[in-house]
């Protein structure tokens, strides 16, 4: 299996903006997995997934219930867990040259995400065997993290704003993995365009983890954000892009 990197940090903090960029420097064939339900990946990567005729997690656990509900002859006689396998691969996996993606998507069901990430977790080691990398791009609330989507994580990058908030995002990063025993050989720390230098040395002196560098502010990526192009399309000799290339860099990729 190739590597597994989440990517997480707070709400606005560019963590999505991260894993678009990234996926223009990891190496192919890449899974990216949106897990965040403001579902924002597809569109940084200039993909329509309606248009594309690709449905999320939450849409076929909808389309499982309206099954069981109208005897639908496609599903309905099939086992809970075939059903969901039969859906995932036929209908949620958007294929491009160097990389898939799927996404969780916003809650239709009722009750909480647990039914999605029980998804998750039993098809993602299946699925990131054919991947030279998997990257899970993770709400700021550690939700996924908490439920186990995964219990084996090469590497944790957490996107940082200059709040006592995102450290303390750190810490509870760090409590969760040790509380379930979810192992991840490094924990990275990763500085916005908030950030000041003075504030940046910080991030240098926390335990258990390595500051990789900053993001600074690129009016190309707010451009392409704005006008739902995609940031892979900016050329790798931007401020944000070639940052983001050397803080992979700096952790080995």
């Amino acid at each position: 299996m190739g590597k597994v990197i989440v990517v997480t940090g707070r709400g606005g903090s560019g963590k999505t903006s991260f894993v678009a960029l990234a996926a223009k420097h990891l190496p192919a064939p890449q899974l990216l997995i949106d897990a965040d339900s403001d579902q924002n990946l597809a569109a940084m990567l200039g993909i329509d997934l309606q248009e594309a005729g690709v449905r999320t997690i939450s849409d076929i656990l909808h389309d499982i219930q309206v099954s069981r509900r109208t005897e639908s002859p496609e599903l309905g006689s099939m086992p809970l867990a075939q059903q969901i396998e039969y859906l995932l691969h036929m209908n949620c996996l958007y294929e491009s040259e160097d990389f898939d993606l799927i996404s969780v998507g916003v809650k239709w069901t009722q009750g909480c995400y647990c039914h999605a990430n029980d998804i998750l977790r039993r098809v993602l080691p299946e699925l990131a065997r054919s991947y030279t990398c998997t990257v899970i791009d993770s709400p700021g609330g550690l939700e996924h993290l908490n439920r186990r989507i995964t219990s084996e994580i090469d590497d944790i990058f957490v996107v940082m704003d200059p709040s006592a908030k995102s450290l303390r995002n750190v810490a509870r990063i760090k409590t969760i993995a040790e509380d379930l025993t979810i192992r991840y050989s490094h924990l990275y720390l990763v500085a916005n365009y908030r950030f000041d230098d003075e504030k940046t040395e910080i991030l240098q002196d926390i335990p258990g983890t390595t500051y990789l560098g900053r993001i600074p502010s690129d009016p190309e990526v707010e451009e392409h954000d704005w006008s739902n192009q995609s940031l892979l399309e900016l050329p790798d000799s931007g401020p944000a892009p070639s940052a983001v290339a050397e803080i992979l860099s700096n952790a080995g990729y």
